[in-house]
């Protein structure tokens, strides 16, 4: 279905088009995460068009030889000179002819450095940063005319610096071509999770890098980082949990939050004006996501759109999109840099998606709104005991929603059998739903859009042209459930509850309830994107699962802060070893507990409400595409996006949860993958009109890259599959048109 704005309003939307079209040269290359510093997702070639695209053809695949049946790549490659740079599953860095898909050069962040082989743990990685600069400055090989090109990314807990042109590391960056990023966080974090899965912003001489960190209790503070792009020393740091004397701290009504709570990290990339050194971070939530008892207050700078100096790190200024989130409400992916007119004047604005389908615009400069942003009442019914919710929420009202934001019984899916709607029908009677910002409880509270959007991490496409903003989203309702875990910390603490001590079992549990439960389910049946732990046995024995839960994999991380028996009683309940499971439990490696990591409740899951078949317990659609004039403030056209071949096949068209951004074009078009069905897709970007659809090899949950060669224009998608329990895949595809 698609909904059509765009009779009234199309001689109106290319007011901006003449003043881009004199500073925009075409551009052949996509030399940044999401193709420009601005982070537009936008492309200034025009030979694919709304006229050809219908003929476009695969014209190269590469494999990278090393997926398996639970991998990803959810990478946006970068293509500069006519090389594309990527990333494998297993985080190995390659290169390209970007004209022919043949390979040049791969770079293994596993191989022995100094005699000593690395453990990578394998997270998700969604691309690099390339820097060139005067090969002078530098020990890094000059990469032709005398300059100096490099690549950065993470692997593990690591970031590397890889020569552009060789494929090595730079020896004279950091630690023989890479940094800890446990380090220079200004507290010991040794023992917890810390990665860096999105491209940092390269700023002059300097790589500014966000981090990935653990989302319970036990977690690092996301500080954001500037390091020297050729020694890989630490130029300057924006402490994102205030210190004393800095702006934010008496936001937090515990003054020494600041030395314990962790998250509040800019964990999707960052988007820079770089004529201003203008820095813009989309900041996450604070540690732990689903109860604020351990930090109460507002928690600046969590769920931030942050402005800093990007030559010192200082703080420009802040808009808080959510106060003192428990819901998971975090900006999953950087402001978009767009242009405005507003009563006469053009004004550049950033512009932040959300995942609860909100779109804040705010002055470029100052952050305030350029949109009506109301501070609303919310009512502060049935909190946890423990928990102070913020008595207001801002809600911006004068920019449309782009997904529905609460669920009734008027929304459930009616496309099932009649003894489906009445088991989701009746599930739904038993939780708290029908608005938004209901606390998470003990009964089961409804998160829609959803955990995972609304917006994702693939981030929105803006059209200079045209001052469209388009946005794809989700619309899957989770069900957040807490339970008490009192029990659980006296467990780990060698006794149950009674006094009496406590068996492997009794702790092993205990340990799960606190660290597993919240990704893998009460009953280890997995859930949402986390795969189930039933069966683990028939593929691992007690030291492999110690070493798997040791170094972390995927989205899991490393539980480095479990001591050696606690990994051992959760191998023995994981693994079903009953003969252990009934032993004593003896903690006689315990580890000292921070009591900002104890806390009261934990959720018992990462739940999708779904029906008894598998499909979103929501009335399509599922996922859709969304244009939006961001001046206006109105939507102009909106798309359902994807399908489910066997509902399709009835002629219904419901959207699938996508992940992934697009692309838009010069020559009129959208591209986008993200789907669950495995295809890309080519829109008309002014009236949303399908023009083309191919086929991958495995789903593409990734941003696409357009970029030229020789004067031919290609499209290439990294089609890694592995989420939504789709097949994993391992290969790149590019398409472009006949010769």
């Amino acid at each position: 279905m698609r909904l059509s704005l765009t009779g009234c309003l199309l001689s109106s939307l290319a007011f901006l088009s003449a003043c881009h079209s004199a500073t925009r040269a075409p551009d052949t290359s996509w030399a940044v995460y999401g193709g420009s510093k601005d982070g537009i997702h936008y492309s200034s070639l025009i030979q694919v068009d709304t006229a050809n695209a219908g003929r476009l053809r695969q014209v190269w695949e590469y494999h990278t030889g090393d997926g398996d049946s639970l991998s990803q790549i959810q990478v946006n490659p970068l293509i500069v000179d006519g090389v594309l740079y990527g990333v494998s599953p297993k985080l190995k860095l390659f290169a390209l002819d970007a004209a022919t898909g043949q390979s040049k050069w791969v770079f293994d962040p596993a191989a022995p450095v100094n005699g000593d082989t690395p453990r990578i743990d394998i997270n998700a990685c969604r691309g690099v940063a390339y820097y060139a600069g005067d090969s002078s400055a530098g020990s890094g090989t000059a990469a032709g005319g005398g300059r100096d090109a490099r690549l950065f990314y993470g692997a593990g807990s690591f970031l590397y610096c890889v020569d552009a042109v060789t494929g090595k590391a730079i020896p004279g960056f950091g630690d023989s071509g890479r940094i800890d990023l446990h380090k220079d966080l200004g507290r010991d974090v040794k023992d917890l999770f810390v990665a860096s899965t999105t491209p940092g912003m390269v700023y002059k001489d300097m790589i500014i890098v966000g981090d990935r960190v653990a989302e319970e209790a036990a977690a690092a503070p996301g500080h954001i980082r500037a390091y020297d792009v050729h020694t890989g020393r630490l130029r300057w740091i924006f402490h994102t949990i205030p210190y004393p004397g800095e702006v934010g701290y008496e936001s937090w009504d515990d003054t020494a939050a600041y030395k314990h709570i962790g998250g509040a990290n800019t964990w999707s990339g960052f988007t820079l004006d770089e004529e201003k050194g203008a820095l813009f971070a989309p900041i996450g939530s604070a540690s732990y996501d689903f109860y604020g008892g351990k930090r109460p207050g507002n928690g600046l700078f969590a769920n931030c759109v942050v402005a800093l100096d990007a030559n010192t790190g200082k703080r420009l200024w802040h808009f808080q999109t959510v106060h003192h989130d428990i819901w998971d409400r975090d900006p999953p992916t950087p402001p978009v840099l767009v242009t405005v007119k507003k009563e006469g004047k053009v004004i550049p604005a950033v512009a932040q998606v959300t995942k609860s389908g909100f779109v804040f615009l705010l002055d470029r400069e100052t952050g305030q709104p350029l949109s009506p942003v109301e501070e609303r009442p919310v009512p502060p019914d049935s909190a946890l005991p423990g928990e102070k919710l913020s008595p207001t929420q801002p809600i911006p009202t004068g920019m449309p929603a782009f997904a529905r934001q609460s669920l009734t019984e008027a929304d459930l899916n009616r496309l099932v059998p009649d003894s489906s709607f009445e088991d989701i029908k009746k599930r739904l009677a038993g939780y708290r739903t029908g608005r938004m910002f209901i606390p998470p409880s003990r009964q089961g509270t409804v998160i829609f859009p959803g955990f995972d959007g609304g917006a994702e991490w693939g981030g929105p496409a803006y059209d200079p042209e045209t001052g469209l903003l388009y946005v794809n989203a989700n619309e899957m309702p989770w069900v957040l459930t807490m339970v008490d875990a009192k029990k659980a910390t006296a467990m780990v603490n060698n006794k149950e509850s009674t006094g009496k001590p406590a068996t492997v079992e009794a702790a092993a549990k205990a340990l799960y309830a606190t660290n597993c439960m919240v990704c893998h389910g009460a009953g280890r049946q997995g859930g949402g994107n986390f795969p189930t732990l039933i069966g683990m046995n028939k593929k691992y024995n007690a030291a492999q699962f110690v070493a798997l839960i040791s170094g972390g994999r995927r989205m899991m991380p490393a539980f480095k802060q479990l001591s050696a028996d606690e990994k051992n009683a959760l191998a023995a309940y994981i693994l079903d070893e009953g003969k252990e499971l009934g032993k004593r439990f003896v903690n006689a490696s315990a580890k000292p507990t921070d009591p900002y990591f104890e806390l009261p409740y934990t959720a018992t899951g990462y739940n999708k409400f779904l029906t008894k078949e598998g499909y979103p317990a929501v009335a399509p659609p599922w996922g859709t595409l969304t244009a939006i004039d961001v001046s206006k403030g109105v939507i102009v056209w909106r798309d359902t996006l994807g399908d489910y071949p066997e509902l399709k096949a009835k002629g219904i068209h419901t959207g699938t949860e996508n992940y992934g951004g697009a692309v838009v074009t010069a020559g009129g078009l959208l591209f986008i993958a993200a789907t669950s069905d495995a295809k890309i897709r080519a829109f008309n970007k002014r009236t949303g009109q399908m023009l083309w659809e191919a086929d991958l090899p495995a789903a593409g949950f990734a941003t696409p890259s357009v970029y030229a060669v020789d004067g031919r224009q290609y499209i290439v998608i990294a089609c890694g599959g592995g989420k939504l329990h789709k097949k994993s895949g391992d290969s790149f595809v590019a398409f472009a048109l006949p010769e």
